[in-house]
């Protein structure tokens, strides 16, 4: 037993040194480990290598898309996708690319700019959303497999990202690195939403925001008349932002839109027909395109192959200058398109450089070779392209005419030039910063040896400079350029040629009124017409009209109507008419107020004329019958009929017919106050004497009777008396008329609309006819005495006469009321004076003409015998 407790004693000890040793040397070993290791960040995948690279200081990164169209896999996501097949040759973006390239150079031969340090470049050719995304990320991330840093977040980063020249593309990788805030510089892309600081922290771009250049078309758009336009957009942000900023800027402009349609290149086909069918169907003649160049190729052709001609093209500046457009198979009907673009600018020297390009310069560059390949059509090896010739090492694009060499066109080119000028000089306001004078926490200043990329952005965004052309460089808040734009027109498009003519300018920096001007260069319209077109959903209403709207309709589609009665519009498309003020009428086109015509009875008027000719007649007439009275006062005739009432007859009608005159001529407020008191006193006179002398006939009759004593109640003073007493009551109520409501001068504008009718208003109806009526109860009276009286011996009464010139009197005046009542205007004083030359005539040429015709053609009748004779008979 105690052998075998020894034993299992001996085991137990034996195991616990064993664990020991183990525990011991896993120790060893761990320490072993952890002083050998020392940290790394490893990069994870495969990497991409830039198309372009020269090593420098500062790394500046490239993405453009050398190629477009591409074929790509269909991911399985299985094993990692191969990278997409690039297609076609982009001369453009290779330009911009080397644009880059030349502006990097000059600026590291420059002293003045980043002395001691040196540019360097990494630029990608991506094509495809994926290839490009990867290629942003490979700028922010680095390329170096195994960087031997403790920080992961310093690894090779460019100091910014120069690219993409589109907004979609460009806004799907500056949310990615903009998280990072490394900066990204767009020549290219002028989506509005990219000013999103939120969204897109780090973004800046040289080229202005589409929310400029949608605004500066909608007033072109307005410019031209163009109130009733078509609009077509790609389906990417570019395209649907622009346009709908577009929209809402020309709704503002008075401008309607019939149609909208959005399409993509690599959508379906239905989509291309839609469009193609709502153009070709469509009233209006302008289309506003916004959208790229590749769009722009496919809807020209296709429209083309279906004979859709003579319309207007307005473009965004993402094709209208586009060198592709002279490939196209339609380009023919975009002859005469007007857009935007940035302005023209000259780079001295990149034409130098880019004619010194050779594919020696970038031995790692397949796309250069390429290019190379297809500029001279050869083959700079065996397996290239067996059906093209050997390159001889000879070519050189020193005498080559291209569109990669020429620079009689830099727009977009010189905003590649200035974004690499502005990254510069932002580098070299970090680099030249004194120490506590930064921008900085405590005025520190940015550590060269690890420029962080928010100290770039910092830099970046309050550079402000001047190129060599004199073009000034800045970014607002929401890192945006200044809006400037040229105007052009494509006059000539053919294969492999355009000509583009800059014909305006728009600078949204200026005022309102004078953001757009135009330079007076002869414009060529759609199709190559040289009219300016008519794009209108209906015809502008001219002055005279208003525009009604039509029911379901945009404001653009009206009617016109003619103004109301009394209304005018003097504007083109009024939306209403206006009253004209009250003392005018509108002229017949309805267009303009007009004074009214003022109506009166004049003097310089025919029926003036004619009235006052009567008045002076009647006047002078009854002058020369007083005199003859007066001549011949002595003689029979003139005595037995009461000399002395008579001559007072005939003066109160000399009276009546001047008094006439007063009813002539423009109203004033003495004359309507004189017309009508003047007209009712000599009336009443003139009544009043008749009356005397029918009375006096009447007496003397009586008188002649036996036993009769009447005359001497009814003598000369008393006969005085009457016509006073008689004149006085029609005084007494003209100065009640007059003391009470006079009349005065008025503007009668009811009556007629179109013209004003100067009359006296009567002040109050009563005055006027009280004195009306006094003189018809007088007349009344007259006639009766004259009717009892008429059958009395003519030779020594009057009797008969007077009895006739009061009928014609009464007649006159029961006939005046209902016309007096009813004529319009000037008329109804003509009635009135009409009325009274009537009347006056009557009681002359009833009373005094017989008279007259016995002294002067029957004198011997003018004797008292024969006076006498008469009365003998009838006594006998």
């Amino acid at each position: 037993m105690q052998g075998i407790k020894t034993a299992m004693g001996d085991r137990v000890q034996e195991a616990s040194l064993q664990s020991g040793a183990m525990l011991l040397l896993k120790l060893v070993l761990l320490v072993l480990l952890i002083r050998r290791v020392t940290p790394v960040c490893r990069l994870q995948g495969m990497v991409q290598p830039p198309e372009l690279t020269k090593a420098g200081d500062f790394i500046l990164g490239g993405i453009f898309t050398f190629r477009t169209g591409y074929r790509g896999s269909v991911p399985t996501f299985q094993t990692l996708p191969n990278p997409p097949t690039c297609l076609h040759i982009n001369v453009r973006e290779f330009k911009f690319a080397q644009t880059m390239i030349f502006a990097i150079e000059e600026i590291n031969q420059n002293p003045a700019i980043l002395p001691n340090h040196k540019l360097g470049y990494k630029i990608y050719n991506s094509c495809g959303m994926a290839n490009i995304m990867k290629s942003a990320i490979d700028l922010a991330n680095g390329q170096r497999e195994i960087i031997d840093e403790k920080n992961c977040t310093k690894a090779d980063t460019a100091q910014a990202v120069l690219g993409h020249s589109g907004s979609s593309p460009t806004m799907a990788f500056a949310r990615i690195i903009g998280r990072f805030q490394i900066p990204v510089l767009s020549h290219f892309a002028t989506c509005a939403c990219l000013s999103n600081r939120e969204e897109f922290p780090s973004f800046f771009r040289t080229i202005p925001s589409d929310l400029h250049q949608s605004r500066a078309l909608a007033k072109l758009v307005k410019l031209f008349g163009w109130t009733w336009v078509g609009t077509i957009s790609n389906k990417n942000d570019y395209g649907i932002n622009g346009i709908a900023t577009f929209i809402k800027a020309a709704q503002e402009e008075g401008v309607c839109i019939e149609y909208y349609q959005a399409f993509e290149q690599t959508g379906p086909i239905r989509e291309l027909t839609k469009v193609v069918e709502t153009v070709k169907y469509s009233t209006s003649k302008v289309i506003l395109a916004f959208m790229s160049h590749r769009e722009v190729n496919v809807l020209a052709t296709e429209l083309y192959r279906h004979n859709v001609t003579g319309l207007q093209w307005v473009g965004s500046d993402a094709w209208i200058t586009d060198h592709s457009l002279t490939d196209s198979e339609g380009r023919s009907i975009l002859v005469g398109s007007l857009g935007f673009v940035v302005s023209r600018a000259h780079i001295p020297g990149l034409e130098e450089h880019l004619r010194w390009l050779h594919p020696s310069q970038f031995p790692d560059s397949q796309f250069v070779r390429d290019f190379w390949e297809d500029m001279f059509d050869c083959s700079l090896s065996d397996t290239t392209d067996a059906q093209r010739k050997q390159c001889s090492g000879f070519e050189s694009l020193q005498n080559a005419e291209s569109y990669f060499t020429d620079v009689s066109e830099l727009r977009f080119t010189n905003n590649v030039y200035k974004s690499v000028y502005a990254v510069a000089h932002a580098l070299h306001n970090l680099v030249a910063c004194e120490e506590k004078r930064g921008p900085f926490y405590d005025g520190n200043c940015a550590d060269i040896r690890h420029i962080q990329p928010w100290q770039v952005l910092h830099y970046l965004q309050n550079v402000n400079f001047t190129t060599s052309q004199g073009e000034r460089v800045t970014f607002d808040q929401n890192g945006d350029s200044p809006a400037r734009y040229e105007l052009i027109n494509l006059q000539h498009v053919t294969s492999g040629d355009m000509k583009v003519a800059t014909v305006g300018v728009f600078d949204a920096t200026l005022p309102h009124d004078h953001q757009f001007t135009m330079n007076g260069m002869k414009i060529v319209w759609g199709g190559g017409s040289h009219t300016v077109p008519v794009s209108v959903c209906s015809e502008s209403c001219p002055p005279g009209k208003r525009k009604v709207l039509q029911k379901g309709k945009p404001v653009c589609c009206y009617d016109c109507v003619p103004c109301p009665e009394g209304e005018i519009s003097n504007i083109t498309d009024s939306l209403e008419c206006h009253k004209c003020p009250i003392d005018y009428w509108p002229n017949t086109r309805g267009d303009a107020c007009i004074l009214k015509e003022v109506e009166f009875l004049s003097f310089t008027e025919i029926m003036g004329i004619i009235l006052t000719f009567f008045c002076l007649m009647g006047a002078i007439l009854t002058s020369m019958i007083a005199l003859v009275f007066f001549y011949f006062r002595e003689t029979p005739i003139v005595r037995a009929n009461n000399s002395e009432l008579s001559f007072l007859l005939l003066f109160s009608l000399t009276l009546c017919f001047l008094c006439s005159l007063t009813f002539i001529g423009r109203p004033s407020e003495w004359s309507c106050m004189l017309r009508h008191t003047a007209f009712g006193i000599t009336f009443v006179l003139c009544i009043s004497c008749v009356l005397g002398k029918t009375i006096v006939v009447l007496m003397a009759f009586r008188a002649t009777l036996p036993g009769s004593n009447v005359m001497k109640w009814f003598g000369p003073v008393q006969q005085r008396l009457s016509v006073l007493t008689f004149t006085l009551i029609q005084v007494v109520i003209c100065i009640l008329w007059l003391t009470i409501s006079p009349p005065f001068p008025f503007k009668n504008m009811n009556h007629y609309k179109e013209k004003i009718i100067l009359e006296c208003a009567l002040g109050t109806a009563v005055g006027f006819w009280a004195v009306l009526g006094y003189i018809g109860l007088l007349a009344m009276l007259c006639f009766v005495l004259a009717f009892l009286a008429r059958k009395l011996p003519d030779n020594f009464n009057e009797a008969k006469f007077i009895t006739f010139s009061m009928l014609i009197f009464c007649a006159v005046w029961i006939t005046f009321i209902p016309a007096y009542v009813s004529s319009p205007g000037k008329f109804t004083v003509a009635v009135e004076i009409f009325a009274i030359l009537a009347s006056s005539y009557g009681l002359l040429f009833c009373i005094f003409i017989p008279k007259c015709y016995v002294i002067l053609l029957s004198p011997e009748q003018n004797t008292k015998k024969h006076i006498m004779g008469k009365t003998k008979d009838i006594q006998c």
